[in-house]
């Protein structure tokens, strides 16, 4: 079961991928391309060239789990991003079509981090 909190650490796949692609060959992509081990229990996020599909790959305790989604009309946001990590907000609002662009947060508390 696909488990977005989060404490859970998002990684997009940032070239367009081809959507044919299973388990092992995203997996291997996951390993080979972004350099993370693809059974830690991370989401890796994979978007297809057109756009209008979208693959997530995580490691469920003893198994693969992928989850596909598919548009019938309209595509998904290829956020812009310095690295690969996205949290899993950003991976929610971009499952449900909302633009990353456009979200602004509010401020809130975050507690002084000590040296």
């Amino acid at each position: 079961m696909l488990a977005l909190s989060s404490s859970c650490r998002c990684f997009l796949f940032d070239k367009p991928t081809d959507m044919r692609f299973g388990i092992n060959a995203l997996s291997g992509l996951v390993r080979n391309k972004l350099g993370f081990d693809p059974m830690n229990g991370d989401v890796f996020i994979f978007i297809g060239k057109r756009g209008n599909q979208i693959r997530l790959l995580q490691w469920d305790k003893d198994s693969f789990a992928l989850f596909i989604k598919k548009l019938e009309r309209g595509t998904f946001e290829r956020p812009i991003l310095t690295g690969t990590a996205i949290t899993s907000t950003q991976l929610s609002f971009l499952l449900q079509g909302v633009r990353l662009e456009s979200v602004r947060y509010r401020t809130r508390y975050t507690p002084l981090k000590r040296a």
